[in-house]
Order: C-alpha cells, then structure tokens, then sequence
C-alpha cells in the first residue's frame, strides 16, 4: 500500500460510515488488502489496477458507497476516522478478514 495522506483517512471513513457499524472492521480490512493488491500490480506493471486502483488507500476507499462528509463533531464519523487512524498506525490490528 502507499503511504497514507490525510485524503486517504478522510475517504477511507467515509466509506466506513456508508456501512453498519459491525461491518466496519471487516471493511477496513478489505480496503487495506485490495490497496496492497493495487500497489503491487502498479508496481509490476506501471498501471493501476483495473478494479482497486493506484495503491491509495483513497483509491481503495472510492471503489465503493461512501457517506457525505458529515461536521467533524459528528459523533459516529469521529470513530470512524479513529478507526481507520487506528488501523493505519498499528495502533489497533486490522482484524481479520
């Protein structure tokens, strides 16, 4: 996966506040493996990837529904956003898929 900016994060929650709540996690690590997926393809071939795109987790993120952006205060795009922070630092494992 590519280095991680914070349009990466902000797409990345968007799509996870699209989802229920119990399916965030999964989500999470589906968009990690498929940016993983991407970034080598783009690395073998010099293109991006026909369906996970160029490696970003951004471009992972925009493969699928995402939420309008809501305030930041928003309580639930918070934990979102935390979430994916979380995920993308190691400070909590991607759980398993």
């Amino acid at each position: 996966m590519r280095p991680v900016l914070p349009g990466d994060v902000i797409q990345a929650a968007l799509a996870l506040l699209a989802v229920p709540e119990p399916a965030r996690a999964g989500l999470i690590r589906q968009m990690l493996d498929e940016a993983g997926q991407a970034d080598a393809f783009r690395q073998s071939t010099g293109r991006a990837h026909p369906d996970f795109g160029t490696g970003s987790l951004m471009s992972a993120a925009m493969t699928r529904p995402r939420a309008r952006e809501p305030y930041w205060d928003d309580p639930d795009y918070a934990r979102c956003l935390v979430m994916v922070l979380q995920v993308v630092t190691g400070e909590r494992p991607a759980p398993a898929a």
